[in-house]
């Protein structure tokens, strides 16, 4: 039964107001176990619904506010280098991470008049130089930042802009970014985020009171009810759902409870090419927080310490999910070479 469910009492007004609600937390003794609902052929259903929506060429290289104004940065997406730079409207613009004169790296450059100047002997690369430098589609979605050059698929054509899940307003919410790199491919970030019923067991310290609504999930979505820990004695519950924009990401949206709206962007970019191993991939995560509570406007006027510890909990968190995805793929594996 939901956590959440309300009813017009005068218990139930003050719940509606105070989101705090007393549950303590199970030991592991009598933690209801959820292996029988995690079934591997239901997450791998839930994975192949999401590898089949196409990602129109776009992965995810970084947040809006690591290319700076003045530098570039250079990321590598699917075994090749990408070099990322401002223009001199602000616009973001993106290229090949080699200089064509003698191969130098192109990061950390000086950036004048929308132009890269090579660190070695000073070429400038850009838009309008010859030949054009800026020769990959790019986005800046105002939170993350996109380079088009990823696999389309058979029939498949490249987009204009990223596929992008609904957000909150920029202006009402708080952003935090982090970026952490395994050993996986970038199906296996994906397989985690869609095998939710992990949460209660693999973070403890996180989430607590899991479940699953059946009746309201699909294979294309996976609704379900679940409480954010403060401690050992009090949690946060929430309503949430989990959906798949693309074959690359995972959006968690809240959709009943505290910060309602909000949401969890995950996003998975291979740093090696397609069919090298041992794979890298980049895991990409965005938490885009919101809420209609006074309280949360003060926390927005101080959200830079606010994102110290929002990035805290989210690496944490990653530390766990990141052994899960290279586990995955560790196994796969050894399966395919055996």
């Amino acid at each position: 039964m939901s956590l959440l469910r309300t009813d017009r009492s005068w218990p139930a007004q003050v719940r509606s107001r105070v989101p705090v609600r007393y549950l303590p937390q199970a030991d592991p003794a009598h933690l209801r176990g959820t292996w029988r609902e995690a079934r591997p052929a239901r997450i791998d259903r839930s994975l192949a619904a999401a590898l089949r929506r196409p990602t129109h060429g776009w992965l995810v290289v970084g947040s809006s506010d690591e290319v700076r104004p003045g530098r570039s940065l250079v990321r590598t997406v699917a075994g090749r280098e990408v070099v990322l730079w401002r223009d001199v409207d602000g616009g973001l613009l993106a290229g090949p991470g080699t200089c064509p004169h003698l191969g130098a790296r192109l990061h950390d450059c000086d950036v004048v008049d929308g132009r890269v100047l090579c660190r070695w002997h000073g070429m400038p690369l850009g838009r309008d130089s010859a030949p054009p430098w800026a020769t990959y589609a790019a986005h800046d979605d105002g939170v993350l930042v996109w380079v088009r050059l990823g696999p389309l698929g058979a029939g498949v054509e490249p987009s204009e802009r990223p596929v992008l899940g609904a957000r909150p307003a920029a202006e009402g919410a708080i952003a935090s970014v982090v970026a952490l790199a395994a050993t996986c491919e970038p199906r296996d970030i994906v397989a985690n985020r869609l095998d939710p019923w992990h949460g209660a067991w693999l973070h403890p310290y996180a989430f607590s009171d899991l479940a699953v609504d059946d009746d309201a999930s699909s294979e294309d979505r996976l609704v379900l009810d679940v409480a954010y820990r403060l401690g050992r004695t009090f949690a946060v519950p929430v309503r949430a759902e989990f959906t798949c924009p693309d074959s690359h990401t995972v959006l968690m949206t809240i959709t009943e409870g505290e910060g309602e709206g909000s949401v969890v962007e995950t996003h998975a970019t291979p740093l090696t090419a397609p069919n090298v191993h041992p794979a890298r991939t980049v895991m990409t995560e965005a938490v885009l927080a919101t809420s209609d509570r006074a309280g949360f406007r003060l926390a927005r006027r101080i959200s830079r310490a606010v994102r110290v510890g929002m990035r805290a909990s989210q690496v944490q968190l990653w530390a766990d999910d990141l052994e899960y995805a290279a586990r995955r793929y560790e196994l796969r594996r050894r399966r395919d070479i055996g």
